[in-house]
């Protein structure tokens, strides 16, 4: 607990002068402790023409990174700073670490604490609504919104789904045999933070190992 203690104590003084980041709400990490860290804050920022400040002032290369994103910021606010972070990162050239990662940090309401998702070897990638239909091959979920989700399989069967049933309908639209199947990425860049993190935990449930989720992330306006 003491662990737990110090990261809290470290968001709200960094946080300081009102600036508060609402973290995201997840039902259940399988992360919830990490040593030797250091955070970056992606605050939402109303008196901003984007409504994002990025505060990195207290990141060190060589540690695992804790980036903490407030839920209410979308995908076109935060995934640029959050690619911005990634490369300092990989194109370090001094002091680096190469076993350190980066973590998203979010509230546990399971255990009312932290808990982490690592996203160290996700790359996003911007695209516009054109550019995804050319991409749409193999298997691949796209995310408009909690209750607008598309699961569609190279032969060209697709189901729409929600949040509640995501996992299931995977399975009965993917995973017909046992054949590996490579699963493809897209997120609506209107989507919150938070709407994303949820998305992300729950894929995180998907226990497949016919299943690959590809590291390359789509984001499309």
């Amino acid at each position: 607990m003491k662990y737990f203690k110090t990261v809290i104590l470290l968001l709200l003084m960094s946080c300081g002068n009102d600036k508060i980041v609402q973290l995201p709400e997840i039902n259940h990490s399988e992360i919830s402790e990490i040593i030797d860290v250091s955070a970056a804050y992606l605050f939402y920022d109303e008196t901003k023409a984007d409504s994002i400040e990025l505060n990195r002032k207290t990141l060190i290369s060589t540690t695992n990174w804790l980036i903490n994103v407030d839920k209410r910021l979308t995908l076109k606010q935060a995934i640029p700073k959050i690619i911005f972070l990634q490369n300092k990162k990989r194109n370090a050239e001094v002091h680096k670490n190469e076993a350190a990662r980066n973590y998203y940090t979010c509230h546990d309401t399971s255990i009312n604490n932290l808990g982490f998702i690592d996203f160290t070897d996700i790359f996003y990638i911007k695209k516009s609504t054109d550019e995804v239909v050319k991409e749409l091959n193999d298997f691949h979920l796209i995310f408009n919104n909690l209750s607008d989700i598309r699961i569609t399989a190279s032969n060209s069967k697709e189901l729409a789904t929600s949040e509640f049933n995501l996992i299931q309908n995977i399975k009965n639209v993917i995973l017909e045999n046992d054949d590996p199947k490579t699963l493809h990425l897209f997120f609506n860049e209107d989507l919150s933070f938070q709407n994303y993190i949820t998305f992300k935990s729950l894929l995180n449930q998907l226990n497949s190992e016919n299943v690959i989720i590809a590291n390359k992330e789509f984001v499309f306006n």
